[in-house]
């Protein structure tokens, strides 16, 4: 699954992607497409390599979002047959993207209940908690394999300026690390990383990992 070109041009020109994206279904394809993209890169010695977050590898990255998606759909009675990322991380994260978005497809009616956050529709509640993470692990993902992530400046402007109002509530959750300093010409999306308690600066040769979000 790649995201289309129209997409891609959007993104490079600053376009704000709440309004490009226009449903969670659109948003979900978009966001896993791209770390579809990363996966595919990913040679089997790779999965080894170090991550961003504490005592994660590139593997642990996938297998988080993975696992934790699908036992919150348990909650809209959803049961998905568990993936074994670790046998095969590609086929694995394919079949998850595949569910999820056959769910997000055909959401109508469909509610999730959940005690932390209550009854919810569960394309909302998909979009909400879920495909925003994996937006957010692109970029440790991207870091772990070497790469350079590119999250889109404007929407990472906007990230921000949705958490900056919470952030005590974001962080006694336990989700975010201490914020780490930067510049104060740094780039939206290195402030947002950094927000979250990571080091925007972080490489796999012995950069400091940080807390998992």
């Amino acid at each position: 699954m790649r995201a289309s070109t129209k997409l891609d041009d959007l993104l490079a020109k600053g376009t704000d992607m709440t309004s490009a994206l226009t449903s969670p279904a659109r948003r979900h394809a978009y966001d896993a497409g791209r770390f579809t993209e990363l996966v595919e890169s990913a040679s089997a010695d790779d999965w080894a390599r170090s991550s961003p977050v504490a005592e994660w590898t590139a593997l642990d990255i996938v297998k988080h979002l993975v696992e934790w998606s699908r036992g919150f759909l348990e909650g809209a009675g959803i049961e998905l047959p568990a993936l074994d990322v670790e046998a095969d991380p590609l086929a694995a994260w394919k079949q998850h993207v595949t569910d999820i978005q056959a769910v997000l497809d055909d959401s109508a009616g469909r509610v999730l209940s959940n005690p932390h956050i209550g009854d919810k529709p569960v394309a909302e509640a998909i979009d909400q908690f879920y495909t925003g993470d994996v937006w957010m692990h692109s970029w440790d993902l991207a870091k772990a394999l070497g790469r350079e992530p590119d999250l889109g400046q404007e929407r990472c402007r906007a990230a921000l300026a949705a958490m900056e109002p919470m952030e005590q509530l974001l962080r006694d959750s336990g989700q975010f690390g201490p914020a780490v300093p930067v510049d104060h010409n740094a780039s939206p999306q290195d402030e947002l990383i950094a927000f979250i308690g990571r080091d925007p600066a972080w490489q796999p040769d012995g950069g400091s990992s940080q807390t998992a979000g």
